[in-house]
């Protein structure tokens, strides 16, 4: 691309975007075979010994395993009995609005924080008037704001909802992320902080909304094939629950390290203008599911555009979560109420940096080391790659 582009660290095998954290086949086939010899393979022990732990470790009434973290916020907003719209950020995945969509309600979508990444309580209650609940993220595992958020949602007599796909094992405040608000729902996707291949973990205090879901995951059948509500099959495997198991005896070890490469990157970053890292509250744990910053053009030099291609040349993976965000995709356009500048301006301006356990600290410095680069030879890469 450019010759001092060429003088930088560089990838030839490639350093990828994510690897999961898969634990040892052998003790998830030995944690999954009494069940698969009964022929028990779905909603058996181990998905209930699986609920039985996660609920122990966050310190919650009830956890309810389902197949998706998707089903899971389709079966609580369904529990919740709701009607109308729900105030929602458009800087977050899509499945959190499809979520709503499915059950016939309108999204209604709120600014996010230009620094923090996270829904903005203040745009947020301006949007609330007439609203049938709130649905906030904890974007990239980092906790949102959500006692000011549980706070407007008593205001309004509203339920708070937090899709925490990305947040199993941030705390806020020194507090598990998982009993907040109405309830929050965790995947347990390959990429995800617990892994089970695909599966959701539905967390709550109350025991109306647990009992609703876990009807609801089996077709809204309590049992007696009189459906009590249009469900889904959203059951958990028996195989998904043994790999989850094993996963989640890994979780600390996980995260220290996500953490650790983490702090790598914010010290290296440090030094390299026009490069923010996500704000996460002194007093809150992110998981870094994601590490992510944003890029000031002015300052860097170059766009958010030019650093992905730049990166790329050097063998780096990337991601730019969330561009488009959810306001501007076709499924949602129609639904669009009011300009959202904050989040336009933040989804052309982020990219997500490679990071997983497994990552090494070195790899890391040469990620930094080709962020700096680049800054001082903008003009340079800017050319080539116009070119």
């Amino acid at each position: 691309m450019s010759r001092a582009l060429d003088a930088l660290p560089s990838f030839p095998g490639g350093l990828p975007f994510v690897r999961p954290a898969t634990p040892p086949l052998e003790r998830v086939m030995a944690r999954l075979a009494p069940s698969y010899e009964r022929g028990v393979l779905t909603e058996g022990p181990l998905g209930r010994e699986l609920e039985e732990q996660v609920a122990a470790q966050l310190g919650v009434g009830h956890v309810v395993a389902v197949s998706t973290c998707t089903a899971g916020l389709m079966l609580v907003l369904r529990a919740l009995e709701l009607e109308g719209t729900v105030v929602m950020p458009s800087f977050t995945f899509s499945a959190t609005a499809h979520a709503a969509a499915w059950n016939g309600l309108r999204p209604v979508f709120a600014e996010c924080d230009a620094t923090s990444f996270q829904l903005d309580p203040a745009d947020a209650a301006a949007r609330l008037d007439g609203a049938a609940a709130l649905l906030a993220t904890h974007v990239f595992g980092a906790p949102c704001a959500a006692e000011q958020l549980e706070e407007l949602g008593r205001v309004h007599g509203i339920p708070v909802v937090f899709d925490a796909a990305h947040a199993h094992g941030a705390r806020r405040r020194g507090h598990p992320v998982g009993g907040l608000g109405d309830a929050e729902v965790f995947s347990m996707t390959p990429t995800k902080l617990v892994i089970a291949g695909e599966g959701g973990l539905v967390a709550t205090n109350r025991s109306d909304v647990a009992a609703a879901v876990r009807i609801g995951r089996d077709y809204g059948n309590p049992g007696d094939y009189n459906t009590k509500f249009v469900g889904l099959n959203a059951r958990l495997s028996e195989l998904h629950a043994a790999t989850a198991l094993e996963s989640l005896a890994q979780l600390d070890d996980n995260l220290a390290r996500r953490r650790s490469v983490a702090a790598r990157y914010v010290d290296g970053l440090q030094m390299v203008p026009g490069v923010d890292v996500q704000v996460v509250e002194p007093a809150d744990e992110s998981t870094y599911k994601d590490f992510t910053v944003r890029v000031d053009e002015a300052v860097f030099g170059l766009s958010r555009d030019g650093v992905v291609a730049a990166l790329r040349s050097r063998g780096v993976d990337t991601r730019c979560y969330f561009s488009p965000p959810v306001h501007r995709q076709d499924a949602y356009r129609a639904v669009m109420a009011g300009p959202l500048p904050v989040t336009d301006d933040l989804a052309g301006r982020v990219v997500s940096l490679p990071i997983f356990p497994g990552l090494a600290l070195d790899a890391v410095d040469d990620v930094v080391a080709i962020l700096a680069g680049v800054h001082e030879h903008a003009e340079e890469v800017r050319e080539a790659i116009a070119g």
